[in-house]
């Protein structure tokens, strides 16, 4: 539900023919934070769990279960982590398959590998890499703070969903905010697969970026939000 919304939503303003044809960057902001609002929705029941770097971020946190009464260890690390690849790629098929005429009609590649993955304004691996980073430290650091009861726990998935949108607007210009490896290692396979007309490479030389930048900011936001108190006994 996260990238079926999320993609659909840059295929709307990317690809050509669309209604929402150059609808613009908050227009995405925007669209992605209400995908995510739906995806953690329908995910209640595992914890909300949609992105690989929050699973390991709340393992790095000092969590002892996922969910209602799943043990965090390495078999349950694993198998959401394996779920939540297998459910950006799904999703990322039927955006396809919804735009699926848009995908033909648009004469630029590059605006169809965008509707799956991310892909930097400047391409500069480090700096790609510094700003992947802040951005889900951000976004852990604070969802951390959610569940630690910093908000009122009736308001569900909407305090996340501005989250998302608050990191598009302010953080998310130099690379796209993948902000979630599944989120963008998935559909990048798709894009890979699918038989999209004219669709190009999959730019897997930045790749690892969207991988790599999200997960270290999880972890060091998992360890920074640990009370210091406990840890020095």
């Amino acid at each position: 539900m996260l990238v079926l919304l999320g993609c659909g939503v840059v295929a709307n303003v990317a690809l050509a023919k669309n209604k929402g044809f150059g609808g613009g960057f908050l227009m995405v902001n925007i669209g992605w934070g209400l995908a995510v609002f739906a995806g953690v929705i329908v995910s209640y029941a595992s914890g909300a769990h949609l992105n690989p770097a929050v699973t390991l971020g709340l393992v790095a946190n000092g969590a002892t279960e996922f969910g209602s009464g799943v043990p965090v260890n390495v078999v349950s690390v694993l198998t959401y982590i394996a779920a939540q690849m297998v459910g950006a790629f799904i999703g990322a098929v039927f955006c396809w398959l919804a735009y699926k005429q848009h995908f033909d009609a648009e004469p630029e590649a590059a605006n169809k590998l965008g509707v799956f993955s991310t892909g930097p304004a400047i391409r500069s691996y480090g700096w790609n890499l510094v700003t992947e980073i802040i951005g889900t430290f951000v976004l852990v650091f604070v969802i951390i703070g959610f569940t630690n009861g910093g908000t009122p726990a009736e308001l569900g998935a909407i305090p996340v969903a501005f989250l998302v949108i608050a990191i598009g607007a302010s953080l998310g210009g130099p690379t796209g905010y993948a902000i979630n490896p599944a989120r963008d290692l998935a559909p990048r396979i798709a894009h890979a697969v699918l038989p999209i007309k004219g669709k190009g490479g999959s730019d897997w030389s930045y790749s690892w970026v969207p991988v790599v930048g999200p997960i270290i900011g999880g972890v060091l936001a998992g360890l920074a939000a640990t009370p210091l108190l406990p840890i020095l006994g």
